[in-house]
This record gives structure tokens, C-alpha cells and sequence, in this order.
């Protein structure tokens, strides 16, 4: 890579009495995105930009575009902008490395936001991912205990998707094993693609006669693809499905009965925590100073880091007022075309 701009980080960090305030007005946070065009990264954008508005600090970003090369050369131009700390959406966690290494290089501290980057200088920040799947795979188990399972796994560039299937299995392996669940269909899916997601149900629901009993899809995304699949053969509502996000599409499939459950992540909660550290590290904390911060060695590699996990909601018909409450969502987004009396949260 070309050598980039050294970087002159201009501020200080002041202790407040309800925590920690920032008097940081020279600082600039850059954001790599791996696809802005997901509803799910757009809420998160607020969230910390509501935080480095609050410093005084600026915000520079860059969408990558689902490109791993794109990604690289996006990392590279905002540190030639100035960034002094860098949030990391990757889209590849293996191949963002050297952006890292060179950010790192010229003493720019890494947030790798959402999905680990595992490299120990930088700082991981994310849902607990494993809890997540427990989450899905207890909310299908809980609706159909035996039967054919589906996995519709996340893309297999993303660590997150591993983690998401290991916590899975922690719950239904020992059904499997019993043979009370049968696996008769398991893919990635490549970039969490929707269409790709419908394409890999409909196979199997061809491969396996339709005789389908439930779906553990990883995120919502993945979940409304294999949805339209079900929709096509009659069985949209029968069989089980889950997801993650609390996307707004997929809240209202769960209020119509097509979704069993999202576990939700507050995308604010992570986007605020993203801004809090990055602050904290442009202002000259180590990473294990970071407030919250706790050791993690949990990746592929064993590679030990510093880390700040937030815990996941797993929301179902029963609970869908928590989400509405928390003002995440509007009652008219979770109600829409719900019937009268039949789900608790739309009354």
C-alpha cells in the first residue's frame, strides 16, 4: 500500500460525573462500511454519529460495497483524510488484515465493529454472537422440538456466521444426536444475500420432497428469503423460522405469524459503544483500558484481544411490545395487516 499520512491526534478526554465526556473537537472517526445499503447499518450510522456530534468530534465514512478489494482502498483514504481512530465493518474479515496492520502501523487504533477482525490490535466490539444463535436456534426448538431442520447459515467470509451456527448446535445438537432432529439442508450465504438465501430453501425444500419442519435462518435478511420460499409452497406460517436484527419487515412477520423469532441487537446500543471507544482510543487509552473492556480469545485462531460485548433480546409474538416500547419500531410497522385480537402488542 502507498505510505499513508502520519496523524497529529489533537485531543483530551475529561472524566464527567455521570461517566465519561469528551472535549475532543479536532478529532476525526472514520467508518468503513462493508454495505451501507442494508437497512440494519443505517441506524447504527445515527448512533454514533449522535455521539461524535455530542464531542464535537467529526465523522468521515466509506461504503465498500460488498467489495473486499474496495474495502482496502476505502480504509487507505481515510487515513490519508486524517482519521484518528477507525471503525471497521468488515466484509472480509481475513482480507481487511493489511488495512489494519497499515492503520495500525501509523498509530491509528481499530474497532472492528460487529464481526472480529482478529489481529490483537484491535479492538473487538460486538453482540454476544454465539448467545445470538442459542437465542434462534431455542426459539424453533421451543415451536418444533423433532423434525427436518434447515440451516440457512451467514456468509462464510464473515466469523460471525460460525459463531452463530456453534451457538445453534449448543442447543440442538443433543436432539440431533438423539435423532430426534435431522439436518436435511445447511448452506452459507453468500454477503447475507436474501435471494440467495431463497435460492438455497428452495433447493431444499425440492431436495427434501417440501417435508420441511423447521429453518434456522441467521439473520432476518436470510430468514425473508427463506420465507418467500416457503410462501411459494403453501407452508409460510407452519414452519418455524428465525432471525436476527429486529429488522422492521421481520417484526412484522413475527406479528404475522411467518417469523417465530429476531433476536434483536439495539444497533443504537452498539453504534453508541462504537463512538464511546473510538473516542476513548483517539484520545490515547490502551485497548484494554477501554471502559467495560473484557479479554477474548474465542476466534478461529485463539488470537487473544480486547473486546466489549452487548447481550441480545430474542423477540417473539409474546414479547413484541419490548421492541415497540423501546421505540426501535412503531406499533404501525409491527401491526401492519395483523388481525384484530391475535397478537397482544397490536391491540
Amino acid at each position: 500500500m502507498n505510505k499513508f499520512l502520519a496523524v497529529l491526534l489533537c485531543s483530551t478526554v475529561i472524566a464527567g460525573a455521570a461517566g465519561v465526556a469528551y472535549a475532543q473537537d479536532d478529532v476525526v472517526v472514520g467508518v468503513s462500511w462493508n454495505n451501507f445499503q442494508e437497512e440494519r447499518w443505517k441506524t447504527d450510522e445515527a448512533a454514533i454519529k449522535a455521539v461524535l456530534d455530542a464531542a464535537g468530534a467529526k465523522y468521515i465514512s466509506a461504503d465498500a460495497q460488498s467489495s473486499a478489494a474496495k474495502q482496502l482502498t476505502d480504509i487507505e483514504s481515510l487515513i490519508s483524510q486524517g482519521a484518528d481512530a477507525i471503525i471497521v465493518l468488515a466484509q472480509d474479515s481475513e482480507a481487511v488484515g493489511p488495512a489494519v496492520a497499515a492503520a495500525v502501523a501509523e498509530g491509528i487504533p481499530v474497532v472492528g465493529y460487529d464481526r472480529l477482525i482478529e489481529n490483537p490490535d484491535a479492538f473487538y466490539l460486538t453482540f454476544d454472537n454465539k448467545e445470538v444463535g442459542r437465542l434462534q436456534a431455542q426459539g424453533v426448538f421451543d415451536v418444533q422440538p423433532k423434525g427436518n431442520y434447515v440451516f440457512i447459515k451467514g456468509n462464510s467470509a464473515d466469523p460471525n456466521a460460525d459463531f452463530l451456527f456453534a451457538g445453534q448446535m449448543e442447543v440442538l445438537q443433543a436432539a440431533v444426536d438423539a435423532g430426534d432432529i435431522k439436518n436435511v439442508g445447511e448452506a452459507y450465504t453468500d454477503n447475507w444475500n436474501p435471494e440467495v438465501a431463497q435460492a438455497n430453501m428452495e433447493q431444499f425444500l425440492t431436495a427434501n420432497n417440501n417435508e420441511v419442519d423447521a429453518v434456522v435462518a441467521s439473520n432476518d435478511g436470510t430468514a425473508g428469503g427463506a420465507i418467500a420460499a416457503l410462501t411459494a409452497q403453501g407452508l409460510a406460517g407452519s414452519v418455524p423460522v428465525s432471525g436476527q436484527d429486529g429488522d422492521h419487515a421481520a417484526l412484522n412477520r413475527i406479528a404475522l405469524g411467518t417469523q417465530t423469532v429476531s433476536v434483536w441487537k439495539d444497533a443504537r446500543e452498539l453504534g453508541k459503544k462504537a463512538a464511546e471507544v473510538a473516542l476513548e482510543l483517539a484520545g490515547g487509552k490502551a485497548l484494554n483500558e477501554v471502559t467495560g473492556v473484557v479479554p477474548f480469545s474465542g476466534g478461529p485462531k485463539g488470537v487473544e484481544m480486547n473486546a466489549f460485548f452487548i447481550a441480545p433480546v430474542a423477540i417473539t409474538k409474546d414479547n413484541l411490545n419490548v421492541v415497540i416500547d423501546a421505540g426501535w419500531v412503531s406499533k404501525d410497522v409491527v401491526c401492519q395487516g395483523v388481525a384484530a385480537g391475535s397478537v397482544a402488542a397490536c391491540n
